[in-house]
């Protein structure tokens, strides 16, 4: 039923993100504007992968080793908890959550930039709606959406300022995008670090469940 979420890259450039595709063959990859990911049917091949390169430096593969063949570089792993959600949570929202629009958006990555400056570019909040928490007249906690397949779409920035922690604003805000995924008449999945002990307790609570475990393949120029 979720045998998309193998290579789920592969599938979301396939499908609702076609437009943000680059074809190498086997391979897509997003532009990379938007999210320096890509993802293969089965094994993204050398000269795929150095096609990308020629683009993009430093870019993550998810699923299967990549075959580099001789293409030179430092291949790095990490493994992650694939997580998806089949019932909606049930929660009482006590915070204001607002859907960032595009006067948000300098606020959006400049926030984002301090906890995860890899993985968000300037054009990732193309790929999805963003949520956030306003206290004091500035963004204290964000949720959003990053890849998308027809049937499926992945909640991903979940990020709290630390000042704010221990306040539930990342549990509103999960509940909450899941909330809007749902009626979209989708499933909701979600990518953490299998280190993220905290984190995947949070998800479990509140009913995310396991699906296995997916590795990305970091590659550098």
């Amino acid at each position: 039923m979720y045998d998309k979420l193998d290579n789920p890259v592969y599938h979301s450039l396939n499908e609702f993100h076609q437009k943000f595709c680059l074809d190498f063959g086997d391979t897509k990859f997003y532009t990379s504007e938007v999210a320096v990911f890509g993802g293969s049917a089965n094994v993204s091949k050398e000269n795929e992968i150095t096609e990308y390169a020629k683009i993009c430096d430093d870019f993550l593969i998810f699923g299967a080793k990549p075959d580099l063949g001789d293409f030179k570089t430092e291949l790095s792993r990490l493994v992650c908890d694939q997580y998806i959600l089949e019932d909606k949570i049930e929660l009482d929202f006590s915070e204001e959550i607002l859907q960032l629009q595009e006067e948000h958006h300098e606020e959006l990555f400049l926030f984002i930039q301090k906890f995860y400056p890899y993985y968000f570019k300037k054009r990732t909040p193309e790929l999805g709606r963003y949520f956030g928490i306003f206290k004091d007249d500035k963004l204290v906690a964000v949720t959003g959406e990053r890849m998308q397949m027809n049937d499926m779409t992945e909640i991903s920035a979940v990020i709290t300022d630390t000042d704010y922690l221990g306040k539930g604003y990342a549990k509103q805000l999960v509940a909450y995008v899941s909330g809007k995924i749902f009626e979209d008449h989708k499933t909701p999945f979600l990518h953490v670090a299998e280190t993220n002990v905290g984190a995947k307790k949070l998800y479990e609570k509140l009913g995310f469940k396991l699906r296995g475990k997916i590795n990305l393949w970091g590659i550098k120029k």
